[in-house]
């Protein structure tokens, strides 16, 4: 028999089983912290006291990291390697990986540079891991978030275990119907590409004892980037798309939520975003001169004085979201993400995509049942309704491209039960297309038309969220 690291006797492995399976495993459920997650400290075989890496490297620790990484799926890392080739290739090497991991000379492989473009403009890089690093970080992210998420502040809503961006949503509304209804809105420039490693690591090190665990996380933020097939050094900055950036992002930007609430301010952070909501544009101003000041001589960090503002709470988005003018301040959707949800319409119904008009309709269901998923919170029914509506007429557009002729729409509106007059009124007129598809196309193909061919209501869905809470 094979021995294992710790010298005992290993039992050969079920034909085709991960080396941390055993016959009588059973995958433990997506939801809620495994018992390594939660108790990250316990008895090792030996009989003493197993250390924060082994509980990162143990069986159901990992089993809950390679499904949480199987389920998000994601694009190859530097190797190619893809979400379907991680069990074979585990199967063959994870002997030899975690033991380079135990002994802390295991190497991180640089990370894919691709950059996506931002919806104000610019681009955002991402750094994409190889799909074994996402495994390891995801098993270290399970043991390490009970150790640090307990401590964060009340107000960081990010990337964290119960918490979401709805919740920072309503408690932002909840300091303008206080009367904060002033905002300093404030961006930090490039957050994820400027953060100080020794100032990171020393805010890690405050918790974690491990050192293989504070040396491979070093590691990861060493690891470098692969830009035009050349590797990239990255003295500073935790690229965004590897399991464990939020939570550093987290750890360091805890020291500003505790700076802001030893000030006594009422704030919002989530990730890099943060919002402070004051009573006076003058309480702002101060307010956004002073915390810029500490936050690029405390935290080494640069905030973008071009994007931060001093302005009304109504006039600034927060996720998304933004609020009705009065007291009640009602929770809208942000004028820039009605644009954003258009534009993917758009991409989605646009009129030289060649594509059956049944396919071209689920296509826009599983968008918008992800959409309004989200803003669903929003509390102005009106421009769901309006959304609604202008659906119909981009797939009432499609549909008359679709016909081309006059005689082809002619047959097709007949068919469809209008009358004659209106067909050939219709059929042969000099409008243009998106001008026919408002009113003189709407009385015919209303709600009840693309019902019938699938078309899933988006205002329905909105009641029906609003409904379930």
């Amino acid at each position: 028999m094979a021995r294992s690291m710790d010298g005992q006797r290993q039992q050969p492995l079920p034909e085709g089983s991960l080396p941390w399976e055993s016959r009588g495993d059973t995958p433990m459920a997506h939801g809620g912290p495994s018992p390594s997650a939660a108790q990250p400290t316990r008895t090792a075989p030996g009989g003493g006291e197993a250390t924060l890496l082994e509980a990162a490297l143990e069986r159901q620790n990992m089993l809950r990291a390679l499904q949480r990484v199987e389920r998000n799926s994601g694009a190859p890392g530097v190797d190619g390697m893809t979400v379907e080739d991680i069990r074979p290739y585990l199967r063959r090497h994870w002997e030899r990986i975690r033991a380079e991991l135990l002994r802390g000379c295991y190497t991180p492989q640089p990370v894919r540079r691709v950059e996506i473009p931002k919806p104000s403009g610019g681009g955002r890089a991402l750094g994409i891991p190889t799909v074994l690093d996402r495994l390891i970080q995801q098993a270290l992210l399970q043991v390490l978030t009970p150790i640090f998420d307990p401590h964060f502040s009340g107000h960081s809503y990010g990337y964290r275990p119960g918490r979401r961006a709805h919740d920072a949503v309503r408690q932002a509304r909840a300091y303008v119907r206080e009367g904060a209804s002033w905002v300093v809105d404030l961006d930090l420039d490039r957050f994820f590409d400027r953060v100080n490693h020794d100032m990171l690591m020393a805010r890690v090190a405050r918790r974690v004892q491990d050192k293989r665990v504070l040396k491979l996380l070093r590691a990861y933020l060493n690891a470098g980037a692969m830009v035009n097939g050349v590797v990239v050094e990255t003295a500073e900055g935790t690229p965004q798309g590897g399991p464990l950036s939020p939570l550093l992002a987290n750890i360091l930007l805890d020291d500003l939520d505790r700076e802001l609430a030893q000030r006594g301010h009422r704030f919002v952070r989530y990730a890099d975003d943060c919002n402070i909501y004051v009573r006076t544009h003058w309480a702002g101003e101060r307010v956004l001169a002073s915390v810029t000041h500490w936050i690029e001589t405390r935290l080494k960090l640069r905030v973008n004085r071009e994007k931060s503002a001093v302005d009304r709470a109504f006039r600034r988005d927060v996720l998304g979201f933004t609020f009705l003018p009065g007291k009640a301040a009602k929770i809208r959707i942000a004028p820039h993400a009605m644009r954003k949800v258009q534009v993917t319409l758009r991409r989605l119904t646009r009129r030289s995509r060649s594509e059956r008009m049944s396919d071209r309709i689920q296509a826009v269901n599983t968008y918008l049942r992800g959409w309004i998923g989200y803003f669903a919170l929003a509390e102005t029914l009106s421009v769901v309704e309006q959304l609604d509506e202008w659906v119909r007429r981009r797939l009432r557009l499609c549909l008359w491209r679709q016909w081309r002729r006059i005689r082809t729409r002619y047959r097709e509106l007949r068919g469809l039960g209008i009358p004659d007059r209106d067909a050939r009124q219709i059929a042969s007129s000099r409008h243009g297309p998106w001008r026919l598809s408002g009113r003189a196309l709407g009385r015919h193909l209303g709600t009840a038309f693309w019902e019938q061919r699938g078309l899933e209501s988006v205002t329905k869905q909105y009641h029906r969220l609003r409904i379930a809470g």
